[in-house]
């Protein structure tokens, strides 16, 4: 073993250490400054604690409270206040994990019945432990120690047996004489956490595992100061209030019956909106060169085995499969096998690739009860799905081609693309070279286009690396929608081959990609990105036609069926005043109203309001068609005849 080891800093510059030295170590190496103010270290790309030795080369960042990684730090700490104060009330309670997340800090617990009128109490017990400002100290004990401490506590058991199973010794956070099995990091005391708050209460299973102990989740977040914490509560808010689930029952869009768990009904104003998706996805796929294929839901399951899906997904539990005839069926959990099904039934040369087929292709996936959230998470879903079978030298134009149509869509609906490159993982199949050619590929194409993007170690799926494409809304959240996968082991395991110049048969490479995702999780988060206020090409219902009063309601029909004709137009004819029809058609997100009466039948013309309360009169008719089909044609974002 090397005495040695050479750490990588984020300027690209190198250090030699010595052999398990640590990140603090390095931080001291750097300048004392930096040693003093270390709080964590990232390692490869890893959040550990500043204790960790370092026992082989690596790239690393030190982490101080000017880092953005100092924030994970505070919430994890908070989800280790939350649990003492939890006990200090509750001495009962057993303790399972309580990970910091993006937006804050969870902790799983079981042995007491909590519900949101306990949060208050938790609460204040959190904030006394914060004011008496206690430090945190690591301390490492043996197996044998920490299993005598959660002798009563079959969850730390678990978490000692299954993550710590070769280890000696596991490290454990001490704070006013309370202790928490976990590997950190921490910042130095409670009372660097400015501000926090619990949030809710929810069921939740053991491992994730609907099977296993039902235990109890308590989610709060915290932050440096109560500024930060005031804004990203009055965000939360604001989160409520674009719901999905609710702006889609106020224009009655979508619904998830108990009859079909998982699986949306989507109702004629709902529908409208996702055939406008399909028609628009249709056309990019069409300027990709992509030909439009049907494959059934309903397949034998020999038809995943050579993939490698049949094991992937029947050990995960997320297959939905029966036996029937001595023969195994299942519903499709993905398309690519149907579709490398088509390509094999083909005779290609180098000459026609690539081959290209599309499919808005139903799947089901057999996700938990307790996960199922709305349109978000579903069990049956309709990708806009697509497979490219192409030449090894064709890689990076075909990624490059796709990742700028998808550049244009997310533009198109004022999403902030983020993209990551997901890495080999430990279920990968092929060889390291095989990894190593796909990885680049993607690589470069994503440089060339001059794209940022960050790298997820060991995340790819277990065929081949991939772009993940997450969609940033707007209140700045992150949703995980669109993928494009390099894939060069399914056409080697089910032997799909092309005739090259050589007149020899050779492996095709595989792309994956499907542009939004899916329809149903794409929706749910245009439905909040946008609060309901759609594009006008994408709204249900374009314009709303209002009369005055009831004699003009003839004016109005002529105007709906011959004049708007080709838009999707409603007259609202109840008996109401204007000042009524106007908060009705606001309330309900048209784009457009078109006040109607005397004066505006007489001259031939509309009173135009869009639905922010901008208004403007004796437009003619003509006019604003014009307006509102080069609007639509274009698929603007927000209507702006009045701007």
């Amino acid at each position: 073993m090397s005495e040695h080891i050479t750490v990588v800093l984020p300027d690209g510059s190198e250090l030699e250490m010595e052999h398990s030295a640590t990140v603090e170590d390095v931080a001291y190496e750097i300048g004392p400054g930096l040693g003093e103010d270390t709080r964590a270290g990232v390692v490869d790309g890893e959040l550990v604690d500043k204790a960790t030795t370092l026992t082989e080369d690596c790239e690393i960042e030190i982490v101080t409270e000017d880092s953005d990684e100092y924030l994970q730090l505070i919430r994890h700490t908070a989800a280790h206040v939350f649990a003492q104060a939890l006990q200090r009330l509750y001495p009962e309670a057993k303790l399972a994990i309580g990970p910091p997340t993006d937006d804050g800090f969870y902790y799983d617990v079981a042995g007491v019945e909590l519900d949101e009128e306990d949060l208050e109490e938790i609460e204040s017990e959190m904030l006394e432990i914060i004011d008496a400002d206690y430090d945190l100290e690591r301390v490492e004990r043996s197996r044998e120690e920490a299993f005598e401490i959660y002798e009563d506590n079959p969850y730390k058991q678990d978490i000692l047996d299954e993550e710590a199973a070769d280890e000696e010794v596991v490290s454990f956070y001490v704070q006013d004489g309370w202790q928490d099995l976990c590997q950190g990091p921490h910042v130095e005391s409670t009372g660097e956490i400015g501000a926090v708050t619990l949030l809710e209460i929810s069921a939740s299973y053991w491992r994730g595992d609907e099977d296993n102990d039902t235990l109890t989740r308590v989610y709060g977040t915290a932050f440096e100061t109560e500024e930060e914490l005031e804004a990203e509560l009055q965000r939360r808010e604001e989160a409520k209030e674009r719901d999905h689930r609710k702006v889609g029952r106020e224009m009655d869009l979508f619904s998830v019956p108990e009859h079909s768990p998982g699986c949306a009904h989507f109702h004629p104003d709902g529908m409208t909106i996702r055939r406008e998706l399909e028609e628009y996805i249709r056309g990019k796929n069409e300027e990709l060169g992509y030909d439009e294929v049907f494959t059934p839901e309903l397949n034998k399951a020999e038809l995943w085995k050579p993939t490698g899906h049949y094991d992937a997904f029947k050990e995960a539990g997320e297959m939905f499969a029966w036996e029937q005839d001595d023969t195994e069926y299942g519903l499709k959990p993905m398309n690519c096998a149907n579709h490398a099904h088509i390509y094999d039934e083909g005779q290609y040369s180098y000459r026609d690739l690539p081959v290209r087929f599309s499919e808005f292709g139903t799947i089901y996936r057999n996700e938990q009860s307790g996960e199922l959230s709305g349109l978000l998470r579903v069990r049956g879903l309709t990708q806009d799905d697509g497979h490219a079978f192409i030449r090894p030298d064709q890689i990076t134009e075909e990624i490059t081609s796709t990742l700028e149509v998808i550049e244009q869509i997310y533009d198109l609906f004022d999403l902030e693309v983020l993209y990551k490159l997901e890495t080999k993982g430990d279920d990968a199949v092929g060889s390291d070279e095989i990894w190593e050619q796909a990885t680049n590929g993607l690589r470069e194409s994503m440089e060339s286009l001059g794209l940022e993007y960050d790298i997820e170690s060991g995340e790819a799926a277990f065929y081949g690396p991939k772009i993940g494409l997450d969609a940033r809304d707007a209140l700045g959240r992150e949703w995980t929608i669109g993928t494009v996968q390099l894939d060069f082991n399914i056409p080697k395991r089910l032997e799909l081959s092309y005739v090259g110049e050589d007149n020899e048969e050779h492996r095709p490479v595989m792309v994956h990609r499907a542009l939004l995702g899916s329809f149903e999780r794409f929706m749910g988060v245009i439905i909040e990105h946008f609060n309901g206020n759609f594009p006008t090409w994408l709204a249900p219902e374009q314009i709303r036609i209002l009369p005055v009063s009831d004699d003009n309601i003839p004016f109005a029909k002529r105007l709906q069926n011959r004049d708007f004709g080709q838009f999707r137009v409603e007259i609202e004819d109840r008996s109401w005043t204007v000042g009524k029809k106007i908060q009705q058609a606001h309330d309900d997100r048209v784009p457009y109203m078109l006040i109607v009466g005397d004066d505006e039948e007489e001259s031939e013309t509309v009173s135009v309001r869009d639905r922010f309360e901008n208004q403007t009169q004796d437009v003619p008719i003509e006019q604003f068609r014009s307006h509102l089909e080069s609007e639509i044609e274009e698929k603007r974002v927000e209507p702006d005849f009045l701007d």
